[in-house]
C-alpha cells in the first residue's frame, strides 16, 4: 500500500505536498519581473548541465506566460468539452459487427447455439412394443458416457431376453460375477411363470457417485409404471400387475472392467418407497 499510496500512506505524493506562496505585487513589479527572468535562465541552464529539468516556481506562472499564449487550464477546460461533445454524439451501446453477407440476426442465433448444453432423451427399441428410454445429464464426459451405456445395455438386454422367451442372451455380457446370477435369475422368473412384457421402461437421474480405480458406482432412478406384465401366450395384460410397475425405485450398480477392457455390471442394488433414496426419483 505505501508504493501504491505513496510514503504519507494517503495519497499518491511521496511527501508533504509543496507550499504555495504569491510573490507580492509593488509598485517595483516590473523590476522584480526582469529580475525573475534572468534567474529562471540561470536556473534553467545550470538544470541541463546537470542533466536535471529545472522546476519553474508555481507562483510564477502567471507571470512569464506571453501574453495570449493559452494557459494549461485553458486547454484543459477545450479538451473537456470537447469529449463531451463527442460523448453526446456518440451511441448510446455498442453495435455488434455483422459482415455484410450475413442478416442482422446471425449473431445472436449463433449466442443461442453455444448455449448451456441441454440433456438429450434416448430410445433404444428393444422388441415389438418394448422400449428403454434413457434421459442423458448434460454434457456427460467420455467415463460417464460408457458407465451408463452399461446399465442401458443391461436392461435393453434383459428385456430382450424375456421378450424373445429366452432366445436372446446377449445381456450376459453386459453382467459379470454376483450380477450375473441376479441377471439370469430375474430373466429366468418370467420364462418359468411364462410371462413377458409390454411398454416402456425410462432411466433417468444418473449419475457416477463414487469411482475406485478401474470400478464405479452408478445411480439411478427407474420407471416401469408405462410396463404391463402380460401373457407371453397371448400377450394381454395380467390382470394383477406387479409393484414394479406402479412406482419408480431407485438403482445402483457397481461397474468394473475386466481384464478385456470391457466395463461390466458386478453388482446390483435398489432401494424401493418409502425409502428416501427412491423418495428422490418421484416427480
Amino acid at each position: 500500500m505505501a508504493d501504491a499510496l505513496g510514503a504519507d500512506g494517503m495519497t499518491g505524493r511521496t511527501g508533504p505536498e509543496p507550499e504555495v506562496r504569491a510573490a507580492p505585487e509593488d509598485r517595483k513589479g516590473k523590476a522584480r519581473e526582469i529580475m525573475t527572468n534572468h534567474r529562471m535562465r540561470d536556473a534553467g541552464a545550470s538544470s541541463r548541465m546537470k542533466g536535471v529539468r529545472a522546476a519553474m516556481p508555481i507562483g510564477a506562472y502567471r507571470w512569464f506566460r506571453p501574453a495570449g499564449a493559452s494557459s494549461v487550464i485553458d486547454v484543459r477546460v477545450v479538451t473537456a468539452l470537447a469529449l463531451i461533445v463527442l460523448t453526446g454524439c456518440s451511441p448510446s451501446a455498442a453495435q455488434p459487427f455483422t459482415p455484410i453477407d450475413l442478416p442482422a440476426d446471425a449473431g445472436s442465433r449463433a449466442s443461442s447455439q453455444q448455449a448451456v448444453p441441454t440433456p438429450k432423451v434416448e430410445t433404444v427399441q428393444v422388441a415389438p412394443g418394448v422400449r428403454v428410454v434413457v434421459e442423458w445429464p448434460a454434457a456427460p464426459g467420455q467415463d460417464t458416457t460408457e458407465l451408463i451405456e452399461v446399465l442401458r445395455d443391461y436392461f435393453a438386454g434383459v428385456f430382450k431376453a424375456v421378450a424373445s422367451k429366452g432366445r436372446d442372451t446377449a445381456y450376459l455380457d453386459t453382467v459379470t460375477d454376483g450380477a450375473s446370477r441376479d441377471a439370469v435369475s430375474w430373466v429366468q422368473e418370467f420364462l418359468d411363470e411364462r410371462r413377458s412384457v409390454r411398454g416402456t421402461v425410462r432411466l433417468y437421474a444418473l449419475n457416477v457417485s463414487s469411482v475406485t480405480g478401474p470400478g464405479a458406482q452408478l445411480d439411478a432412478c427407474v420407471d416401469q409404471s408405462e410396463m404391463r406384465l402380460v401373457y407371453s401366450s397371448t400377450g394381454k395384460a395380467v390382470p394383477v400387475q406387479p409393484d414394479w410397475t406402479r412406482k419408480p425405485f431407485f438403482q445402483s450398480v457397481g461397474i468394473g472392467r475386466g481384464d478385456d477392457g470391457v466395463r461390466r455390471i458386478k453388482l446390483f442394488r435398489h432401494a424401493e418407497l418409502p425409502n428416501d433414496r427412491a423418495k428422490g426419483c418421484l416427480r
